[in-house]
């Protein structure tokens, strides 16, 4: 591995990490532009979303009631986050979901979600860009994606 590879995984590694502030600051322009305009996003329960446009009006739909409060009632923390270059402009990953819920009473669990994110990224004009995001829900209900969690990474562009 070269020292030119390690920074192109950092910079994937930024993306995945500002995914999250921004879908937590509730700041949608942001969040949406750091997709590819073919986008795929693959969220279990809350079906598959083609193309930047489906993606921002969905998470208009889910996100509205936390931006109307101020964002930050959510925590969307990443870890784990593992990355393979498969080209010279693409890539595959996995990163782990820790989700949890502010909002709600003090004494009560704030956990939402823990899954696990399979994701392809594309660079396109000098930025990585997410071009796939399979998120693998595993508590409290398990919604996955046929295959997972294969041997490797399922995902390749």
């Amino acid at each position: 591995m070269t020292v030119e590879d390690l920074l192109e995984i950092e910079a994937i590694r930024k993306l995945r990490t500002l995914y999250s502030y921004y879908l937590d600051a509730g700041e949608l322009d942001a969040l949406v532009a750091l997709f590819a305009d073919d986008a795929v996003c693959e969220f279990g329960p809350y079906g598959v979303w083609e193309g930047k446009a489906t993606i921002r009006a969905n998470y208009e739909v889910v996100e509205r009631p936390m931006i109307e409060k101020g964002g930050f009632l959510t925590l969307h923390a990443n870890t784990n986050h593992w990355v393979e270059l498969t080209g010279a402009d693409s890539a595959v990953g996995r990163v782990y979901l820790i989700d949890l819920s502010l909002g709600g009473e003090p004494e009560k669990n704030p956990m939402v979600w823990l899954g696990v994110y399979d994701e392809s990224y594309r660079k396109i004009g000098g930025a990585w860009k997410i071009s796939r995001s399979s998120l693998q829900f595993l508590w409290p209900q398990r919604h996955v994606t046929a295959g997972f969690p294969g041997k490797h990474l399922p995902i390749r562009n």
